[in-house]
């Protein structure tokens, strides 16, 4: 467990040449208006559950019928561009003859596979070779082709980048690099609807707000429109394994680092490289990078279970922090603290 402090914060970008996040939200409750299944999802008081002032936690688990966040990110780059196609009248045709192809260990495909279905597109999910096979069903079922190549994440994208171009696919990825940031920049402003629910639900303004990072997206994209609608006043922390500290490190070499470690339970926050748009807004408006490991994480499973509040370790990350005296230490929460999680999936 460890706390780096951010001495970027308010300051210049990191990683030049690519944009801060959106914090346009109005544009994304726009279009998702338009969708039947887009509902609010619930704010959680669990005050109870730890020895903090308040202690609210935004739910993800129902969002779109889809079971995380990740819901808001690719479906809506597709929906953008099913807007444009048809001149703002989108329809289960407006895409016909496009594919799309990403790869994924978690819920950016089936993301990806259910927006190209809404708007009659084909998607194409590569994954890793240790991806649960229950996992390969579900993408099937919401109208993907499941393709297994590479012994991990990295090898499954680099076969999903070279996919695209040798057929001429759109490349939908939830991460930022050098020559790709124009579709993750817009699917991470597909994010803000979950922050924008969070303040208009949250009864005060709170002191601490909690995120979970892999790449960053949703931890950049929401640190964003908190920094928008509250200013400074509350400390972010973002949360990342210590298997995988991709953006504590960056912050700390100031620059880009590609993190090397084992393996970690938090599969989808178990990401070695950083998204440079949501490198750009963290050192911008985090407060502080916190590791954790997996063993602590675990460990507040079934306290999370017991509060209706069942998800996996990546799902729950933010609200360790919260629940572990440890990390509740360093990060400075007190019974005065008001703070903000978001419960980001379903169980597996």
């Amino acid at each position: 467990m460890k706390l780096s402090e951010n001495p970027f914060k308010g300051q210049g970008k990191i990683c030049a040449g690519f944009p801060y996040p959106s914090d346009d939200a109005e544009r994304v409750a726009a279009l998702l208006g338009l969708c039947p299944v887009a509902s609010e999802t619930p704010l959680v008081d669990a005050s109870a559950a730890a020895p903090v002032g308040a202690f609210w936690v935004k739910d993800e688990r129902t969002r779109m019928g889809l079971g995380s966040f990740k819901a808001l990110g690719a479906a809506y780059v597709i929906a953008r561009q099913a807007w444009d196609a048809s001149e703002g009248n989108p329809g289960a045709q407006s895409l016909v003859g496009r594919t799309y192809v990403t790869a994924s260990a978690g819920n950016h495909g089936m993301s990806v596979a259910a927006g190209a279905r809404v708007f009659g597109a084909q998607s194409v999910v590569y994954i890793a070779e240790t991806v649960p096979e229950s996992f390969a069903v579900r993408l099937a079922d919401r109208g993907a082709r499941v393709v297994r190549e590479g012994a991990d994440y990295a090898a499954s994208m680099v076969a999903a980048q070279k996919a695209a171009q040798d057929n001429g696919w759109i490349l939908l990825s939830d991460s930022s690099w050098e020559g790709y940031a124009e579709l993750p920049h817009i699917l991470m402003e597909g994010y803000l609807q979950m922050a924008a629910e969070a303040v208009r639900q949250c009864p005060e303004v709170p002191t601490h707000v909690m995120l979970q990072a892999g790449v960053g997206g949703l931890a950049g994209a929401v640190a964003a429109y908190v920094r928008k609608v509250w200013g400074e006043g509350p400390k972010i922390v973002v949360v990342e394994p210590s298997a995988a500290p991709a953006l504590q490190a960056s912050i700390e070499a100031g620059a880009p680092v590609i993190a090397d470690g084992p393996d970690s339970i938090m599969g989808r926050l178990d990401c070695k490289e950083p998204s440079l748009i949501a490198l750009n807004g963290l050192a911008r408006d985090a407060d502080g990078f916190l590791t954790l490991d997996d063993d602590v994480v675990a460990g507040y499973l079934p306290a999370m279970a017991a509060l209706e509040l069942e998800t996996t370790a990546s799902g729950g990350a933010g609200l360790a922090a919260v629940l572990d005296p440890d990390a509740r230490a360093l990060i400075g929460l007190d019974d005065t603290s008001r703070v903000l999680c978001f419960l980001s999936e379903v169980p597996d």
